[in-house]
């Protein structure tokens, strides 16, 4: 397969397994986010993709070539640290330039490659700069200039916007997404802001303790989340206890919830969780009839504005609310009401 490739990647430290058996293929010319918490294995995999690592078990592969024993300025990847690593002492088409540089270019070859780079980045004017004389988002591009110098087969950044603040941030996440789309080059980013892998990715690869636990796309991953760890972890997910009934139904508090999706593997009477996202649920008059409904009392309403927050708790469960300031409940905090959690919107998760 074109692309590159990982087979049972693992890499231990003394007693600590920090990537386990991972199997991924990463597509040509696709943007894809490695997202989990801190400590999850995500750049320790992508240094061993970029082979600032060498793993204990696996192979890398590209285009179906073996990677593995390559050290990394032989593997041809651009990659753009969370420090930025940039040289203070040397100016901004110095910086672009020094691959380049290192490889034997003669001068003409790299102020032209760096002024071609940094108007790609929307930098134009600043090759004489120095380093210092530059804001944290212009830091940034110089980065991914110099990161792209020598035409690299794959495009590896760690964390690269962590260091901006929120405004900004945002505006790289779409210049970015924005630059890999018009290179066709294949990029993968390392980050724990699950905000981010929604804006930049097609492919979402989610993981903790080391392990893989989905790989989708941001949507996909959103909707039917894998386990209660990506859908407590992607967003915002109402995690409900509750007992299969049949493939179409779920019991919930004693009440018979209308399920549509059912994982594979799962028999009656098992035990599962129900993933409702807090803006599929509906809240309703006490004591009104209708389908996926549970009864509950209101304990607390938060209005941001642009929203409302409405938590109610259902016996044992606190269930989230999210509406728009027009769909906003009558009822107030210690009314009771009926929870609507409608039969789309159940996600089954194996326990």
């Amino acid at each position: 397969m074109a692309g590159l490739r990982l087979e049972e990647i693992g890499k231990i430290y003394g007693s600590l397994a920090a990537v386990q058996d991972v199997t991924l293929d990463f597509p040509q010319g696709k943007f894809v986010c490695l997202l989990g918490p801190s400590g999850c294995g995500k750049t320790t995999l992508l240094r061993l993709i970029a082979g600032l690592e060498t793993p204990t078990t696996g192979r890398v592969l590209l285009d179906g070539k073996d990677l593995t024993e390559w050290p990394a300025h032989k593997r041809e990847f651009g990659m753009v640290f969370q420090s930025l690593a940039l040289f203070p002492h040397l100016t901004v088409g110095e910086n672009v330039a020094y691959a380049l540089r290192i490889r034997g270019a003669d001068r003409p070859t790299q102020r032209k490659r760096a002024q071609e780079l940094l108007e790609l980045v929307r930098l134009p004017g600043v090759i004489d700069r120095h380093i210092s004389q530059l804001s944290g988002g212009q830091r940034q591009r110089v980065a991914i200039a110099r990161a792209l110098a020598l035409n690299p087969k794959l495009f590896l950044l760690d964390e690269p916007l962590s260091a901006l603040d929120a405004k900004l941030r945002e505006a790289m996440q779409v210049e970015l997404r924005l630059l890999q789309q018009r290179l066709g080059i294949s990029t993968i980013v390392v980050t724990h802001d699950q905000r981010e892998a929604m804006t930049m990715a097609d492919i979402v690869v989610i993981m903790d303790h080391g392990r893989v636990q989905q790989v989708a796309s941001p949507l996909d991953t959103y909707r039917s989340p894998a386990n209660a760890f990506v859908a407590d972890f992607i967003g915002t997910s109402n995690l409900i206890a509750a007992i299969l009934q049949s493939p179409t139904s779920a019991s919930v508090q004693g009440r018979a919830i209308r399920i549509e999706r059912l994982p594979q593997g799962v028999s009656t009477g098992a035990q599962v969780t129900l993933s409702v996202r807090p803006e599929e649920v509906h809240i309703r008059p006490a004591g009104e009839a209708g389908e996926n409904r549970i009864s509950g009392e209101i304990t607390f309403i938060r209005d941001l504005g642009a929203s409302i927050e409405v938590t109610a708790r259902c016996a044992d469960a606190e269930i989230l609310a999210v509406m728009t300031p027009r769909e906003r409940p009558s009822a107030r905090i210690g009314d009771p009401v009926m929870v609507e959690l409608p039969a789309p919107a159940c996600v089954v998760l194996k326990q």
